[in-house]
């Protein structure tokens, strides 16, 4: 917008990139689009973001600003080859954003596409690096021994950086975001128990029922609230991109798991203890036998 003031800038993102941000930008997102500032493709639009935003530019006769060829889309937007339609941009460290325009790259006559794949109607991925941040620019003092360090760590990955597991697929993951809100019901199956709640399935993604999330107050251990193969009314409470998990909540009311009370089992007394003699029920062992005095002549 600084390069090009006269040009009305149009702005779009994946339907998911709501759900793929940071928490303390959501409400600024939510505003962005209120305002117009930021434009998502419709639900279901076939080619989702990126055939959303040719649609835009093949409409009003605009320059796409993206450093993607789009070569998927080429049969149906051949005026992409047009000079002055494709323009791409690039951070240059201590300059800035430069961009510049671009063609879109002909896939070769052996790998040319007839129509969109089904890749080009997924949605878009999740970026598993940051962007660039200016602020890199400042940090120009590298001694020697820390460049050498960091060609050799670039080459072979460091013992103490560990994957991120994932929960679920990225396509489950992002069809259910771009599918339920958060607060949206939905039923689930127990499925395993972790060490502070349960996973349960909902559909082709697990989500994580906590314990915190199961009842007020929670309970002391899940295996006393739910069981395996019981099914929940749940509503989803959050996502995390980076785990691609999902939190739920339980709604309603839930049939608790009963305890099994063993029964304690009597002592019996040997049978010497039961049946006692006659004479020992008629009268105390210890009573002494009294005799009939004598009758005097």
């Amino acid at each position: 917008m600084n390069e090009y003031p006269d040009t009305k800038v149009t702005v779009v993102v994946d339907a998911t990139f709501g759900h793929r941000i940071d928490k303390r930008e959501v409400a600024e997102f939510n505003d962005a689009i209120d305002n117009n500032e930021l434009v998502s493709p419709p639900a279901g639009a076939v080619g989702r973001g990126d055939g959303f935003v040719l649609t835009i530019a093949k409409k009003i006769g605009a320059t796409v600003v993206s450093n993607d060829s789009y070569q998927e889309f080429h049969q149906d937007h051949p005026w992409l080859f047009d000079g002055g339609r494709l323009m791409g941009g690039k951070p240059v460290p201590l300059v800035g954003w430069v961009f510049i325009d671009r063609l879109p790259v002909r896939p070769s006559a052996a790998k040319s596409v007839k129509k969109a794949s089904r890749e080009a109607n997924r949605p878009m991925p999740i970026p598993r690096t940051p962007p660039p941040n200016i602020k890199l620019a400042a940090k120009t003092k590298v001694t020697a021994t820390s460049a050498v360090n960091a060609s050799a760590s670039a080459q072979a990955p460091s013992a103490r950086t560990k994957p991120t597991t994932a929960v679920n697929e990225l396509a489950p993951f992002l069809e259910f975001v771009e599918k339920y809100k958060l607060g949206s019901k939905v039923k689930g199956v127990v499925e395993t128990y972790s060490a502070h709640g349960v996973y349960v399935r909902i559909g082709d993604v697990l989500g994580y029922l906590p314990l915190r999330l199961m009842a007020n107050p929670a309970p002391r251990s899940a295996r006393e609230f739910v069981k395996i193969g019981q099914q929940v009314s749940l509503v989803v409470s959050s996502f995390t991109a980076s785990r691609r998990s999902i939190d739920v909540g339980i709604v309603g009311p839930v049939t608790a798991v009963k305890k099994t009370v063993p029964v304690k089992k009597s002592k019996k007394r040997p049978a010497s203890a039961q049946t006692r003699p006659a004479s020992a029920q008629t009268r105390p062992a210890s009573a002494p036998i009294r005799k009939a005095p004598a009758k005097k002549k």
